[in-house]
């Protein structure tokens, strides 16, 4: 038999941090205190009257409003809700009507799930979470997913806090991580509810874009996830839009820096990426004043590179690496051709990538190597339907031509004109690693290379 929800919080408030609250159950026409975990009381401090015991609720809640639900014994799911009261008298008379109509009633400080934070769940070694949200949110689709050490790591490096939480077993836990202290101990997580259960332990999906990786940025959410896995992923600072500045990574013995920008979801060479600091906050301005495209900017540590590339899992399921000597950045947005790399640098990126692959699956990513390292600069998940010749499969009634030269803000201006029904041919040395094909591939349209040693696929 469960718990009775007001009962179940106090069980949890033995273990970890629970939103402050008082519950108060029937009592013929009034309303009994059950339960409280108010900051600077007792646990389950007895206050003289219901409505002294409101009052230090309101008082002790950081944005000064409470929230009352109501329920019975037999059923935990609520029934009456009211959010944000931020008056003692409106929230005492609630509580006492409820409370005559034979409810049982929990009023708790009101959390904002739009702080910058994340809400989730925790079971069978899988944490998920999404920002905006309740741990509900678990149950509409779109939150991340990751194994539970891998999703605490990510959550520690962007909040700089170790999430204060408990790995549930085969149970749920329903949780939430916040930039401000909360809850009666005043601190930045809260557990919300926990069931017990007996099922198998859990798979995660992880695949992105998701809702924390739109919170944070699509490049720095891949980031992340190499950097949990042990990768060697540059020092790199974030300054996002909602979220505090926070670094992660390796220092790469260099002490220039590139600064990236970051959209919500991968725009292939649309922002800016460029070698040297440049202002994040006038990026923001300048190139998306909406404040819908740029989730953050990045300042990454450079890496004196050797060789730079890409790599991508092709339409076969094979390893296709690209790269040059030096920097990859002209590479990438097709400025430049492939070149042949020497067989120690390919032995370094395939083993990379196979340790990548036998991890998460198939992926892209672009990386450096220094002569002594593989360095991972970007990271993606899934294959793509690219071969030596054919960017994007499928069949069009009509095929437009693009010479590569005239470069990728081209490209894009010229795929928004185009008709549907039109397929692309590229003409130039463009590599299938390339912002060129990236971008090609996320229009799904059909397109092929066409080189002067290829005939036309």
């Amino acid at each position: 038999m469960s718990l009775r929800k007001d009962r179940s919080l106090d069980e949890l408030a033995n273990i970890g941090n629970v939103a402050q609250f008082v519950s108060f159950g029937p009592a013929g026409c009034r309303a009994e205190q059950q339960f409280s975990r108010i900051a600077g009381f007792e646990p389950n401090h007895r206050f003289p009257t219901n409505y002294e015991a409101i009052a230090a609720l309101l008082a002790a809640s950081p944005d000064g409003t409470i929230n009352l639900r109501s329920f019975t014994p037999e059923s935990p799911r609520s029934r009456d809700f009211h959010y944000g009261i931020a008056n003692v008298d409106e929230a005492h008379s609630i509580a006492e009507r409820l409370s005559a109509d034979g409810l049982f009633v929990i009023a708790n400080e009101t959390v904002d799930v739009a702080d910058g934070g994340v809400s989730g769940v925790i079971q069978g070694g899988v944490i998920e979470f999404a920002p905006d949200d309740t741990p509900r949110c678990v149950e509409k689709g779109g939150a991340a997913s990751l194994p539970i050490d891998w999703g605490l790591s990510i959550l520690r490096r962007v909040y700089r806090f170790q999430p204060d939480l408990v790995d549930a077993g085969t149970g749920r836990l329903e949780f939430s991580v916040h930039p401000k202290p909360r809850g009666w101990k005043k601190t930045h997580t809260l557990m919300w509810e926990y069931e017990a259960s007996d099922s198998a332990p859990a798979l995660s999906n992880l695949v992105w874009p998701n809702h924390f990786s739109r919170h944070v940025g699509d490049k720095v959410f891949g980031l992340l996830v190499a950097d949990v896995m042990g990768m060697p992923v540059p020092s790199t600072t974030v300054f996002a839009r909602r979220v505090a500045p926070f670094s992660f990574g390796q220092a790469t013995g260099s002490f220039e820096v590139w600064t990236r920008t970051c959209p919500v979801e991968q725009e292939p060479g649309r922002f800016t990426t460029a070698k040297g600091w440049i202002d994040p906050f006038k990026l923001f301005s300048t190139e998306d004043p909406d404040g819908h495209a740029i989730a953050s900017v990045l300042s990454q540590s450079a890496i004196r590179a050797r060789f730079s590339g890409a790599v991508i899992t092709s339409r076969e399921g094979k390893f296709v690496i690209e790269g040059a000597r030096g920097e990859g950045d002209r590479l990438m947005l097709g400025q430049r051709p492939p070149e042949q790399l020497p067989p120690e640098i390919v032995a370094d990126v395939e083993l990379t990538y196979s340790e990548i692959v036998a991890k998460i699956g198939a992926v892209r990513f672009e990386w450096v190597h220094d002569g002594q390292r593989v360095w991972i600069v970007q990271l993606h998940k899934g294959g793509t339907s690219s071969d030596a010749a054919m960017l994007v499969p499928g069949e069009a009634s009509e095929w437009a031509v693009f010479k590569a030269s005239r470069g990728l803000d081209e490209l894009r201006r010229f795929l928004a004109d185009l008709p549907d029904n039109v397929g692309v041919r590229i003409e130039g040395e463009i590599g299938l690693t390339s912002h060129f094909a990236d971008l090609l591939r996320k229009t799904r349209r059909p397109a092929r290379i066409s080189r002067l040693n290829l005939e036309h696929a």
